[in-house]
C-alpha cells in the first residue's frame, strides 16, 4: 500500500519534532544528569532545612523588632526572604507553629505576631551557644581568608555563610572587631564601588593544615616545626549512593583521581592552569575544606559560587560537584540546590553534631501543627484562651508542615489582616501584649 505524500511543511514539522525530542532526551540539565543518584536520607535533611530556614528567619526578624512583636501585615514585605510563595498566607504558616509563635489581635482587629515564652528561652540558649562557638567560628573565618588569593574577602560574601558558620546576627557590626589578632575590616575599591572587606592580619601555620590532613594524620613539617602548605596526594573519603551502579565502570578513573597530586587549598594557586587536572582536584579540595567548616557540613551551592575568583575555582562548579558523587551529594529540591559532604552523614543524621546543630534540632521539634483551626482571640477575649490551649499543642512530624503548605494551600478562615488596615502603635500593643503574657 502506497503511503500518502507528505508536503514540505509537514516534513519540516516532523523534522523539528524529532530534533526537539532528541534535544529533550539528551538534555544535560542537573536534574537529568543526577536523577538516578538520589539519596533519600539527604533529601529529607534538605526538606527539614527548608522549613527550619523559614522559622529561623521569622525568629531573627522578631528579635530585631521593638518588644519582639510585629503586625502580620508587615511580614508581607519579607515573603521573598521567608520563601513562602503565594497563595499561601503567612498567617497560616505562622499558626502551624504555635509552640514558637503567638498570633493575636489588638482591640482594632489588627493581627500581630510574637514569640512564645519557649521561643524566648530558645533565643537566650542560642545566644549562649553562639558565644561558646565564637572562637571556632573565628578560626574558620580566618582559614577562609587564608585560602583566598588576596587574603581578603568582601563582608557581603561572608554574610552568606553566617548561619552555616555559626556567626551571630550582628557579626558585621560587632563580632568582626572582637578578633583583631586574626582579621580586620578594611575598605577596598573594586574599580566601581567601595567594598567593605575582612582582611587577614596574621597567618597561622597550624590553621593551614587541611581537615583531610588532620583525619589521615599526614602533615608536612620543616625543621622549624611550622607547617608549610604545598602539594598533597591524599585520597578523599568516598560514599556512593546505594542505587549508583556505575562505581565499577568508573573505578579506574576514580583511582586515578584519588592518586593524583594537588595543591593545598592554603597554597598560592594563581599559577595553576584553569581546566587542568590539578586545577580541578584542588577545587574539590577547596570545596571539601569549606564544607568541613560548616556546622551542618552542607551549603547552598550558590554560596560556593560566590567565591570562585577569590578561591581560584572553575566557573562550572556544579559540574565538578556532580562528577564527584562519592565525595559530594547535590540535592535539587527547591529553587536553590544544596551540596552535602557525604562522609559527614550516616543516613539522615550528622555523625558529629556541634551544640548549634543540637539547638536547631530543638527548634525543629517544636515545628508542626495538625490540630483544629483555632479562632484568633482579641485581647479583650483572652480569658477564653485557656480552654483552647489543647488545640495549640501538637507533636506532629516536621514533614507534616511542609506537605500541608505545598499541597493544601491556605486554610479556610478569614484573615483579619485583609479586612482591617488600622493598627495600634508598637508601644501600645507591646504594653497589652505584656499584660496578656503575664495574666
Amino acid at each position: 500500500m502506497l503511503k500518502p505524500p507528505i508536503n514540505l511543511s509537514a516534513k519540516k514539522l516532523i523534522g523539528a519534532s524529532i530534533l526537539f525530542h532528541r534535544w529533550m532526551t539528551t538534555s544535560k540539565r542537573v536534574q537529568d544528569r543526577s536523577k538516578q543518584k538520589r539519596v533519600n536520607d539527604l533529601e529529607v535533611v534538605t526538606e527539614k532545612w527548608k522549613i527550619l530556614s523559614k522559622i529561623l528567619f521569622l525568629i531573627e526578624l522578631l528579635k530585631q523588632q521593638p518588644e519582639m512583636i510585629i503586625p502580620v501585615r508587615s511580614l508581607e514585605n519579607y515573603r521573598k526572604q521567608i520563601n513562602l510563595p503565594k497563595p499561601h498566607r503567612i498567617s497560616d504558616f505562622i499558626r502551624k507553629t504555635p509552640k514558637l509563635f503567638e498570633l493575636y489581635k489588638d482591640h482594632k482587629g489588627v493581627l500581630w505576631c510574637g514569640l512564645t515564652e519557649r521561643a524566648e528561652e530558645l533565643l537566650e540558649e542560642e545566644q549562649r551557644v553562639l558565644e561558646q562557638h565564637s572562637d571556632k567560628a573565628a578560626e574558620h573565618v580566618t582559614r577562609l581568608l587564608m585560602m583566598s588569593v588576596d587574603k581578603r574577602l568582601p563582608l557581603e560574601k561572608i554574610a552568606h555563610f553566617r548561619r552555616d558558620f555559626g556567626l551571630p546576627m550582628d557579626f558585621r557590626a560587632n563580632w568582626v572587631h572582637q578578633y583583631p589578632q586574626h582579621f580586620r575590616v578594611v575598605k577596598f575599591f573594586d574599580g566601581i564601588h567601595q567594598v567593605e572587606c575582612l582582611e587577614l592580619v596574621n597567618w597561622n601555620p597550624n590553621w593551614s593544615i587541611t581537615e583531610l590532613e588532620k583525619v589521615t594524620g599526614v602533615t608536612e613539617s620543616t625543621t622549624t616545626n611550622l607547617h608549610i602548605p604545598g602539594m598533597l596526594s591524599l585520597p578523599f573519603p568516598l560514599k556512593f549512593p546505594s542505587n549508583y551502579k556505575r562505581v565499577y565502570r568508573y573505578s579506574e578513573k576514580i583511582q586515578d583521581f584519588q592518586k593524583r597530586a594537588y595543591l593545598s587549598p592554603y597554597a598560592d594557586a594563581r599559577g595553576l592552569k584553569a581546566g587542568s587536572l590539578e586545577f580541578d582536584k584542588r577545587a574539590v579540595a577547596v570545596m571539601h575544606e569549606i564544607l568541613s567548616f560548616t556546622i551542618e557540613k552542607r551549603l547552598v551551592t550558590d554560596h560556593l559560587t560566590h567565591f570562585r575568583w577569590e578561591m581560584v575555582m572553575p566557573q562550572k562548579l556544579m559540574r565538578i560537584l556532580l562528577k564527584h558523587i562519592g565525595i559530594f551529594y547535590v540535592s535539587e529540591r527547591g529553587k536553590r540546590f544544596s551540596v552535602f559532604l557525604n562522609e559527614a552523614y550516616e543516613g539522615a543524621e550528622l555523625i558529629e553534631k556541634c551544640p548549634l546543630v543540637l539547638w536547631r534540632e530543638k527548634v525543629l521539634k517544636l515545628v508542626g501543627y495538625r490540630g483544629r483551626k483555632k479562632k484568633f482571640e482579641t485581647l479583650s477575649d483572652m480569658s477564653d484562651v485557656e480552654s483552647d490551649i489543647g488545640l495549640m499543642q501538637s507533636d506532629s512530624e516536621v514533614e507534616d508542615l511542609d506537605v500541608q503548605l505545598e499541597q493544601h494551600g491556605s486554610l479556610d478562615y478569614e484573615d483579619p489582616l485583609l479586612v482591617d488596615n488600622s493598627e495600634m502603635n508598637v508601644e501600645e500593643i507591646a504594653c497589652e501584649y505584656r499584660n496578656f503574657k503575664n495574666s
